[in-house]
C-alpha cells in the first residue's frame, strides 16, 4: 500500500464521522463511502440475454431464434462495434447519474467506474484507446468538469484501456437533444464533433472504446463514432454507465 493509500485510511474515520456514509441514490446511512444500500443496489437493472449482440437492447427469445440483431440495427447497421452497458436506465441509475453529473458529485465517478469495468470483456493483445465523449467549452466552464472524461481516466486506472482524453472536439454547443427528432438531432450535431488533429495519427489504425455517462438516442455517439471512424480508427466500442432503453423517460437527463 502506498503512501497516499495509507494516508487516505487513516483520514477515512475522520471523513466518516464529519461526512456519514450515506447512500447516494436515497440518502439511507450505509458502512462506508463510495457504495450504495443493498436495496439501492437492488433496484439497478444490469443489461442480460437475450440481448441484440450490436446494440444491447433486449430481445424476446422468439426473435433470437431468428437472429442476434434487433430490428433497428438490422434496419438500419450501426457504424460501432457494439455496446457495453454498465445498467439499463431506470429511477436508480438516474438519480446517479444526476447526483453525479448535475449534482457535482464527481465522488460517484469511481463507483460508477467500477460498475461499468465489471461488464467490459478481458483485454486482449492491445490496449483499446479509451476516449470520452466531449463537451463544448462553455459546458465545462458551467460544470467544473466532464463526466465522460472522468468515467474514462477510472476505467483506465482499471486496466481497461489507454487514456486519451482529448481526442475529439466539441467544436460549437449543442442543445438538448431531448424531444428532437432523429432529422433535428442529426442537424443539432452537424459538423460540432470532430478529431483533434494531434490526435489523428495516434487513432489510426487502433481500436477505441468510446466512453460516456448516458447513452440516450445514440446521435451523439454516433457522431463521434463517425469522426473516430473517418480518422482511421479501426473500430469503436460504445461505454456507458446508463443504457435508455426505447419508450423509458429520459428527458429529465440533459444532453452530455
Amino acid at each position: 500500500m502506498g503512501w497516499g493509500s495509507q494516508l487516505a485510511e487513516g483520514l477515512r474515520p475522520i471523513i466518516d464521522l464529519v461526512y456519514p456514509p450515506r447512500c447516494p441514490v436515497c440518502g439511507d446511512a450505509i458502512a462506508a463511502q463510495g457504495g450504495l444500500c443493498a436495496e439501492c443496489w437492488a433496484d439497478l437493472e444490469v443489461p442480460g440475454e437475450p440481448a441484440c449482440s450490436s446494440c444491447q437492447r433486449p430481445m424476446d427469445t422468439t426473435v433470437t431464434i431468428k437472429s442476434n440483431q434487433c430490428f433497428a440495427c438490422l434496419s438500419d447497421p450501426p457504424r460501432h462495434s457494439g455496446i457495453i452497458a454498465a445498467t439499463i436506465y431506470n429511477d436508480a441509475s438516474r438519480k446517479l447519474i444526476l447526483t453525479y453529473k448535475h449534482g457535482g458529485k464527481i465522488a460517484l465517478a469511481p463507483l460508477l467506474g467500477r460498475l461499468l469495468s465489471a461488464r467490459m470483456p478481458p483485454l486482449e493483445d492491445e490496449f483499446p484507446l479509451l476516449i470520452p465523449v466531449p463537451l463544448h467549452r462553455w459546458r465545462i466552464w458551467r460544470r467544473g468538469f466532464n463526466q465522460a472524461a472522468m468515467l474514462a481516466q477510472e476505467l483506465a486506472a482499471l486496466g481497461k484501456g489507454t487514456l486519451l482524453v482529448d481526442a475529439l472536439v466539441r467544436h460549437k454547443p449543442t442543445p438538448s437533444l431531448g424531444g428532437l427528432g432523429r432529422e433535428e438531432r442529426e442537424q443539432a450535431l452537424s459538423g460540432a464533433i470532430k478529431v483533434r488533429g494531434s490526435a489523428v495519427k495516434t487513432i489510426s489504425g487502433r481500436d477505441v472504446v468510446l466512453v460516456d455517462d448516458v447513452l440516450t438516442s445514440g446521435a451523439t455517439s454516433d457522431a463521434c463514432v463517425d469522426a473516430l471512424l473517418n480518422s482511421g480508427a479501426s473500430s469503436v466500442q460504445v461505454a456507458c454507465f446508463a443504457r435508455v432503453i426505447d419508450g423509458r423517460e429520459w428527458t429529465a437527463i440533459v444532453s452530455t
